[in-house]
């Protein structure tokens, strides 16, 4: 499996065009199952996690084509894609395809809405605490659906096709509202969904529906309500920048010093990201072609940081700056609130010469003169990335393993930063 070399001490100075948000792209890819039209998503990344939607939605008759590259297009630019379940041929999502993706789970809103029954298998994925599908299902019988569980599998059936209904999450779920919101745009009558997630993922969903015909008001405010039409028709919709990859390559930046333009990220996706980020001592610009950051040689200022639900500080920026935050001039305190088991790359950073301190859901990080490189291993997905932003300052050589990990969400990672002065480069060979 292949690994990530990086020898520290450089600054980071140029531009990185910033991908179409993969937690966007996941449920745009999936509302394609409720039309027998085509859906077409610009924008859309180069990653694993894509690649094996594809795959699994190919398994229910979805057919996907890839535009290809046009001239004098930039390498690492998104690609656009047309999806088309013009027939769906089989409501099963096995467990052999779902247990690689906790987001494929998801397949059983548009499958029900749309044919009336769905048997998805319970999900696997990122190993970051239990995640619960239970709002899930909930939403799903609060529509009218009969859920059973048997043999691993969820096995929905709404014969008479779902009816509207008030659905109110006892907690925050962004899974919940994308899967609700599907479902909902196909069933009988109105459907009222209270204490949704406000995420602009959410808000970029709800506007591609509306494309498609859907009827949704709310959406980005805790209270969506949907007015459910008989079909949905195709559309054409560009996948929204990463607000986690731009949080990322900022903190980048932060950690190294010097002067990035991330082309096409937007700072209201992340302002309060953006606004504990400032505090550390980088500028962070918005311009008409993107987010400028600016660090210059000043010491890295300690921020104590609580993980929230939009639009507060997100769960997938933790690890992140927790990676910045391993050289700051004094102690912090990062409180993980929205999953539980989320600090595994405390023990990798640790190996960087990292101080770090776990009481419960709080990490205590005094800030050290110098990291140095050492072989880690990435843990999951955002983990991996925290790993690159602590070896990019660090003193000589990072080896970082399991790099699957990071392809599964950051799209040409080392290409971006090499571009802008990062020593970094992809090793084949063994794990």
């Amino acid at each position: 499996m292949d690994r990530i070399r990086i020898v520290g001490g450089r600054p980071l100075n140029g531009r990185i065009p910033i991908s179409g948000a993969k937690n966007a792209a996941l449920p745009l890819m999936i509302a394609s199952l409720l039309t027998d039209r085509t859906l077409t998503l610009e924008n859309l990344p180069r990653l694993a996690d894509v690649n094996q939607l594809m795959r699994i939605l190919g398994n229910h008759g979805v057919d996907t084509s890839i535009d290809g590259k046009r001239k004098g297009e930039h390498e690492v630019a998104g690609q656009t894609a047309h999806l088309n379940a013009r027939v769906i041929v089989d409501t099963t999502a096995p467990y052999e395809l779902v247990s690689k993706m906790r987001a494929s789970f998801w397949v059983l809103a548009p499958l029900l809405a749309r044919m009336g029954e769905a048997r998805v298998s319970l999900p696997g994925g990122c190993a970051i605490g239990t995640r619960p599908v239970d709002f899930l299902l909930m939403a799903m019988e609060k529509l009218g659906a009969s859920i059973d569980i048997d043999a691993g599998y969820v096995v929905a059936r709404a014969p008479k096709g779902l009816q509207g209904g008030e659905i109110d999450f006892p907690k925050v779920t962004v899974g919940g509202t994308h899967v609700a919101l599907m479902a909902a745009t196909l069933a009988n009558g109105s459907t009222l969904i209270t204490n949704a997630a406000r995420e602009p993922e959410v808000v970029d969903l709800a506007e591609c529906l509306s494309k498609m015909g859907a009827r949704i008001k709310g959406a980005g405010t805790s209270e969506i309500e949907i007015e459910g039409v008989a079909r949905l028709s195709g559309a054409s919709h560009a996948v929204m920048p990463d607000r986690i990859e731009t949080g990322t390559y900022a903190m980048a930046v932060a950690m190294t010093g010097g002067d990035v333009l991330l082309e096409g990220a937007r700072g209201d996706l992340l302002q309060a990201a953006l606004d504990d980020l400032a505090k550390t001592g980088v500028e962070v610009v918005q311009e008409d072609r993107g987010l400028r950051v600016r660090k210059n040689g000043g010491p890295i200022q300690p921020v104590d940081v609580t993980t929230e639900p939009f639009p507060g500080f997100p769960t997938d920026l933790q690890a992140q700056f927790m990676g910045l935050m391993t050289r700051a001039q004094g102690v912090s305190r990062i409180r993980e609130t929205i999953f539980e088991n989320r600090f595994m790359h405390v023990q990798e950073l640790a190996r960087l010469g990292a101080h770090i301190h776990v009481e419960r859901d709080t990490a205590i990080v005094t800030g050290a003169p110098t990291l140095k490189g050492a072989p880690v291993m990435a843990t999951d997905l955002r983990a991996s990335v925290s790993l690159v932003i602590a070896a990019l300052a660090a003193q000589g050589e990072t080896i970082v393993s399991r790099v699957y990990h990071l392809d599964r969400g950051f799209e040409h990672l080392e290409k971006k930063l090499g571009a802008c002065g990062a020593r970094v480069e992809r090793l084949g060979g063994a794990d």
